[in-house]
């Protein structure tokens, strides 16, 4: 049973009527309803209560208004799954420049509402350490919840899974969704392996240029984000058109400096003409 306990979404499954999943004929009964339905640009529900790693009661909504957020759902006790996606987005986040509590700031949340905050203190203290950068603590937040604000978080960023009774699992895709500052769903990415490169461009898009640098704009230009694939790919017109650009730029520059050249021989052959009288 532990093998059809959890189910991982790689970034070649198919997209049907806009869920994430292996294709319908591949998926068997107890993984029938599981899935990632994507809800790009729907408001995250600020007033959802959670308890975060301390046990104090929080609001999704009180993460919200400062900096991009990537939001994660696990369950603590996944034997699975869920481990191999935090170490995959903490290894992701270590090759992202960015760092988590200054520039963007994460939440894992539990869709288990047996596990408690003493769980997600010690997920928080594996992972905040594996992650280990300065101030990481501050920025990334482990929630559990009750039943109602989990089946409405949930529902609101289209996360489908199921429980199954003999195996006391939970059968699940995965994948991180990326926020805006005011808790709208900028980008899903798929799968425990997410690019770091797809990761840095999604958190400068869901910033909406507040953080990221000329060389981010450049490339954002050039790459656009394909929601079947949850990956970033590139825009072959806009890449011919920046490559134009630079070489027009390039040509005018060379054609600047000859003339300069020029005229500055010019200017000292003139001056070696002796004077007629």
């Amino acid at each position: 049973m532990l093998a059809i306990a959890t189910l991982s979404v790689p970034a070649s499954a198919q997209m049907n009527n806009g869920v994430m999943s292996p294709p319908a004929n591949t998926r068997p009964p107890q993984l029938e309803n599981v899935g990632i339905e994507q809800h790009l640009d729907a408001q995250v529900p600020p007033d959802l209560a959670f308890r975060d790693e301390t046990g104090k009661t929080v609001k999704l909504g009180d993460y919200f208004a400062r900096k991009p957020l990537i939001l994660n759902l696990v369950y603590y006790n996944c034997t699975m799954l869920c481990g191999e996606a935090l170490a995959g987005l903490s290894s992701a986040m270590r090759l992202v420049k960015f760092d988590v509590g200054n520039e963007f700031d994460v939440v894992t949340v539990s869709f288990d509402p047996r596990e408690t905050p003493e769980m997600a203190a010690a997920k928080k203290k594996d992972y905040v350490g594996r992650y280990g950068r300065a101030n990481a603590a501050a920025g990334w937040h482990f929630l559990t919840g009750q039943p109602e604000s989990i089946n409405a978080l949930t529902k609101a960023v289209g996360f489908q899974y199921q429980y199954d009774a003999k195996s006391n699992q939970y059968a699940h895709a995965t994948a991180i969704m990326v926020l805006t500052p005011q808790g709208r769903i900028s980008r899903y990415f798929y799968g425990v392996d997410v690019p770091p490169k797809d990761l840095r461009m999604g958190l400068v898009e869901a910033s909406q240029g507040k953080i990221g640098n000329a060389v981010d704009a450049v490339l954002l230009y050039c790459y656009h984000y394909n929601p079947e694939t949850g990956k970033y790919g590139a825009i072959v017109i806009n890449v011919l058109r920046l490559a134009a650009a630079a070489t027009i730029v390039l040509l005018g520059g060379l054609i600047l400096t000859l003339w300069r050249l020029d005229r500055s021989v010019a200017r000292k052959t003139a001056t070696k003409i002796p004077y007629a009288q």
